[in-house]
């Protein structure tokens, strides 16, 4: 149980990426009054949230409703998370999901979705869904705890840029992407090895 709630915390960490997001919510939040900046950060957060929990509890007929299989989920997540890390590991501009500066203050687009609650994230969110009641239970838990990191995180983001520098945010944003490579491939090849077994 603790195993599955700490590789299920650790996943979500690393597709979500709060500290890689820490620069992209502060060049987007340049623009809004400081007093009102922590409330824009909570409710980006709890959009975010909100909408990983539904597909969380729903995936599984989202997936019955598009006549997708288990398997083909994973391989998919697998791509796209394989993608995404390799844009952590070798950055390009505009970041990892492009140009999210804007001149006014941000909602939803771009710092709920897709910086937190991206394709990627969406597609591990989905492989939660279980007829198990300590299976989802556990996974309420990893992603409310993943909230919690989202909100410590965000709302001191101008203080941990201040203090760790942009070349220490980017080392460790390459760092976890080096171990969400790693990750994307082992759950490609799940999804790969199902696959094999249904020819079978």
């Amino acid at each position: 149980m603790t195993q599955n709630f700490f590789q299920s915390f650790i996943l979500l960490i690393l597709v979500t990426d709060p500290f890689g997001s820490v620069p992209i919510f502060v060049s987007a939040l340049k623009n809004v009054a400081p007093a009102r900046r922590w409330r824009v950060v909570v409710r980006e957060c709890a959009i975010a949230f909100a909408l990983l929990l539904l597909f969380m509890f729903f995936g599984k007929h989202f997936l019955v409703a598009l006549q997708l299989s288990e398997v083909s989920l994973r391989i998919g997540g697998g791509v796209i998370l394989f993608l995404i890390a390799l844009r952590m590991v070798f950055p390009q501009e505009g970041g990892i999901f492009g140009d999210a500066e804007g001149d006014h203050e941000p909602f939803i687009v771009p710092l709920a979705i897709p910086l937190l609650a991206g394709p990627s994230a969406l597609a591990t969110v989905l492989l939660f869904s279980s007829d198990s009641r300590m299976d989802v239970a556990i996974h309420v838990a990893a992603l409310t705890a993943v909230a919690v990191v989202w909100l410590i995180v965000l709302l001191s983001a101008e203080r941990l840029q201040r203090v760790l520098g942009i070349r220490a945010m980017t080392a460790f944003e390459r760092l976890m992407g080096l171990i969400l490579t790693a990750m994307s491939v082992e759950m490609l090849l799940a999804g790969i090895r199902d696959y094999l077994k249904t020819l079978s």
